[in-house]
């Protein structure tokens, strides 16, 4: 929904692009002669424009100093905002030249998510939206919408990023799993015997193993062993035989099916998050983030 204050803001508090644009490049150039050159303007227009805008704002932006122009402190923090805004409305118009039908999503997204479950799937969105371009990113931690230039986020944990909305893909199931060679070295007939198995450890589930163990009826095991930050990596050393990974569900699937590994014991449990789209409050009706949205949770529907 487009905000209902933006046309009542008072004129002064919206100065065109080149204004902004001429007091940003004082400010990062460090004189009038230098934006002038990078403006393709003279340096007189550019001292113009810049008289201009304190006059619109009210408000002075530098201080004079032997015929220089020194930004005061205020300046400085309004044109680092004002340098993300130029720079978000010159991605926005080189996104819409490429792609005049439909739009770009820019999408940050989880590495093992991404390339195992995500990537596999994208043909076909992009098939039944042939307008819309989704460029990716990785992100293993959440961090602020407001300084970033992404959309929208797959997240896992919980969904309490400020000033967001967000829709639950699915909860986390975890499974145990080993290569082949590995089972058969080390015979695990029972929870406790993974207790003196080698087991790989992942920064972002610090306790997955001791919920594991939990529910297994062990108690509260500490678990020790190889930590990984990713896992990609981690399923690559389960599958070489390095130990015992503790995966979610959809990934360890297709490595069970293609017999790269085998469950080591039990069945899958609950882990300790879920996997979430989210986005920011003010960027909720952006079509391609309504399009991916809405597919997300048809191909999800069937793991809630």
């Amino acid at each position: 929904m487009s905000n209902p204050h933006i046309w009542s803001t008072p004129r002064r508090l919206q100065p065109s692009i080149s204004l902004l644009a001429a007091f940003e490049a004082v400010c990062r150039t460090g004189s009038t002669a230098a934006a002038a050159r990078e403006l393709s303007l003279t340096q007189g227009a550019v001292s113009r424009m810049v008289k201009t805008l304190e006059e619109q704002l009210e408000v002075t932006l530098f201080k004079r100093e032997r015929k220089r122009l020194k930004p005061t402190d205020a300046a400085k923090a309004y044109a680092h905002d004002v340098r993300k805004a130029l720079d978000l409305i010159a991605r926005s118009t080189l996104g819409l030249r490429a792609n005049p039908g439909g739009g770009t999503l820019s999408l940050a997204i989880l590495p093992t998510f991404g390339t195992r479950w995500l990537a596999p799937r994208l043909p076909h969105f992009l098939a039944a939206h042939p307008g819309v371009t989704i460029n990716l990113g990785t992100r293993l931690q959440r961090f602020d919408f407001a300084q970033s230039t992404f959309d929208a986020a797959i997240h896992f944990g919980d969904p309490d990023w400020p000033e967001t909305e967000h829709v639950k893909l699915f909860d986390e199931r975890m499974i145990a799993c080993c290569a082949p060679d590995f089972h058969k070295r080390h015979p695990l007939d029972e929870a406790r015997d993974l207790l003196t198995a080698p087991l790989l450890l992942l920064e972002t589930r610090p306790r997955a193993w001791t919920s594991w163990f939990e529910a297994h009826g062990c108690g509260a095991q500490p678990a020790r062993g190889m930590m990984f930050d990713q896992f990609a990596t981690m399923i690559q050393a389960a599958i070489h035989g390095m130990g015992v990974a503790l995966l979610p569900a959809f990934l360890a699937s297709g490595e069970i099916e293609a017999g790269r590994l085998v469950p080591a014991y039990g069945e899958a449990i609950s882990g300790v998050g879920a996997y979430y789209l989210i986005w920011p409050q003010s960027g909720a009706q952006h079509p391609p983030l309504r399009s991916f949205r809405a597919w997300l949770e048809t191909e999800t529907a069937d793991l809630q």
